[in-house]
């Protein structure tokens, strides 16, 4: 048996220049993500008014895009056979309308609506260019070059991909947007993910594995094919794990959007410590959860959701009364980024062992539904109700508005809670599974 592994590790070894692409491109791609649900939030409040309903719509209507584009281009390249020429342009006109939000600056305020639906607009486009290149064709290159015996490293590189990109993204942006501003500091950006999103596409490869996989009845049947939640329910262990990632990213996305907002309007920091406090706590999460490696290799993903889960409500608990204290603060972010880190390290791994092999491309849109979509319309538009609430009142430019405030925090570690029972039903599935093939 353990020769007949150690075959199979050999023939599925990812190889150093495939390393190279996932970590280059995948960081590229997570350092534009986290700009948009970071900066382009604090852009809104002080370029366009402190007004926290316009980050909801923006945030919502841009995880629709996203989900549609992850759908739509998933379908296409699996139909195709090709992931390359999506990254090409996905990864280019994501830099070129990155750039285009950085100009938004430069509208008239007279008409906040007005101003609005702009905002709203140009971030949806460069997010249904980002699901392009990289939720759709770039998640679904990493799947076809993997398999079982090698996706734990694969889910650690995810997962530490954008906690990387959170750390230069917040460290390095916060001082450059103060010393630059956002306009020119959007134009380096955007033309940086363009560069290297069609150099990398040039130089990679397709995977072994990948062949195209056409419906004789048409492209739109096989889009709407995705649709038929049947193979979701026949497995029921991956529509358990799809319930881990929507609640636990709802909650997620009810305070880290407003994260930075919190920060500056809220506590009164500059944009550069904003970046360094989260820059900081950040780094010291990623390096402590490589550990964690092994166990996901193992298969122990229900017993590290659990662990994860705690730990980011005992963080989210600490966040919510540190208030100024910056040690208590450090403190907080650091076992929130650990619960973040391997909650995501975790599901990555966990949720590509259980996709259909001839619909991977279509099943990273399915998972959009549950990692984005949803998190992205329900975090927000209930944070805004506790933040026009419960927030702080400000005058940013001369215009009045709210504040997030530390109930966020709080608000999030209770519902962070309701993972622990998708998490209970996965395990039990899971267990049921492995007897079965026993």
């Amino acid at each position: 048996m353990s020769e007949k592994v150690k075959e199979v590790v050999t023939k599925t070894k990812i190889g150093w220049k495939n390393w190279v692409l996932i970590w280059v491109l995948g960081l590229a791609g997570q350092l534009c993500w986290n700009i948009e649900n970071q900066w382009f939030n604090t852009f809104v409040y002080a370029k366009v008014g402190p007004y926290s309903y316009i980050i909801s719509w923006m945030t919502a209507v841009s995880a629709i895009a996203t989900t549609f584009s992850t759908f739509f281009c998933g379908t296409l390249s699996d139909r195709k056979g090709k992931r390359r020429p999506f990254i090409f342009f996905g990864y280019l006109f994501w830099g070129i309308f990155t750039m285009a939000f950085g100009a938004l600056e430069f509208l008239p305020k007279n008409n906040i609506v007005a101003a609005g639906i702009m905002v709203v607009l140009v971030d949806a486009l460069m997010s249904f260019f980002g699901s392009m290149g990289n939720d759709s064709a770039f998640s679904s290159w990493t799947t076809d070059i993997t398999d079982e015996t090698n996706r734990g490293q694969l889910g650690a590189a995810i997962a530490v991909l954008p906690v990387a990109a959170t750390i230069v993204g917040t460290v390095v942006s916060g001082i450059l947007i103060e010393a630059i501003d956002y306009f020119a500091y959007f134009m380096i950006v955007g033309a940086l993910i363009a560069v290297i999103g069609v150099v990398g596409a040039l130089v990679m490869k397709e995977g072994k594995s990948l062949k195209p996989n056409v419906d004789e009845k048409g492209f739109w049947h096989q889009f709407g094919s995705v649709f038929n939640f049947r193979t979701v329910k026949q497995n029921k262990e991956l529509f358990w794990v799809l319930l881990i990632i929507a609640v636990y990213f709802i909650c997620f996305n009810f305070y880290f959007i407003h994260i930075g907002n919190y920060f500056i309007y809220g506590l009164g920091f500059a944009e550069s410590e904003t970046g360094i406090i989260q820059g900081i706590g950040l780094g010291i999460a990623v390096f402590a959860t490589i550990p964690a490696i092994r166990f996901i290799n193992k298969g122990r993903h229900g017993a590290t959701i659990v662990v994860s889960t705690i730990l980011s409500i005992i963080g989210l608990i600490i966040l919510s009364f540190a208030g100024h204290n910056i040690v208590i603060t450090e403190i907080g972010i650091v076992l929130a980024g650990i619960g973040y880190v391997l909650v995501l390290q975790t599901t990555t791994a966990w949720i590509k062992n259980l996709y259909p092999e001839n619909q991977r491309g279509q099943f990273e849109g399915v998972r959009l539904v549950f990692f984005v979509l949803l998190p992205m319309i329900f975090g927000p538009s209930a944070a805004s109700v506790i933040i026009e609430n419960w927030g702080i009142p400000v005058v940013i430019d001369g215009k009045e508005g709210m504040a997030p405030s530390s109930a966020l925090f709080l608000g999030a570690a209770i519902l962070s809670a309701l993972v622990l029972v998708p998490t209970y039903f996965a395990i039990r599935e899971k267990k049921k599974k492995e007897l079965s093939e026993s």
